[in-house]
């Protein structure tokens, strides 16, 4: 299972990236799960306007070859590293440092962008 954040799913927009065929290509065919934290974060994002808002928006459509699952965290961020501490979790994606930070002291591998519109592995 892999853990999605927020800006992962706005990486087809925002960083031109063919997100599922990249996911399999690095780690093969997995589960791809979203904490509604993050679904309800893509929501807010694509009420608005210009760039930001329509990467929210296909993010908020590829929601549909995702599972959403409930967290005790709201903060998007909390919620991804909730998920993706579970034993069932093999990675999670994000290009956010911060949150990769968090990621990789938890243990947690981390698939980000590599070059221009390659995903690759940072172990912890």
């Amino acid at each position: 299972m892999i853990v999605l954040d927020t800006n992962a799913l706005m990486m087809p927009i925002e960083c031109n990236v063919r997100l599922f065929e990249e996911l399999d290509r690095v780690v093969g065919a997995t589960d791809h799960v979203v904490p509604a934290a993050v679904r309800d974060e893509l929501e807010k994002l694509a009420d608005g306007a210009g760039e930001e808002a329509t990467a929210a928006a296909v993010g908020r459509d590829l929601l549909e070859r995702c599972t959403v699952r409930e967290t005790d965290a709201d903060y998007a961020d909390d919620a991804v590293l909730e998920l993706a501490r579970r034993d069932d979790a093999t990675h999670a994606v994000t290009n956010d440092k911060p949150l990769k930070r968090r990621l990789l002291d938890a243990g947690v591998p981390v698939i980000s962008l590599r070059g221009r519109n390659k995903l690759g592995i940072t172990q912890p």
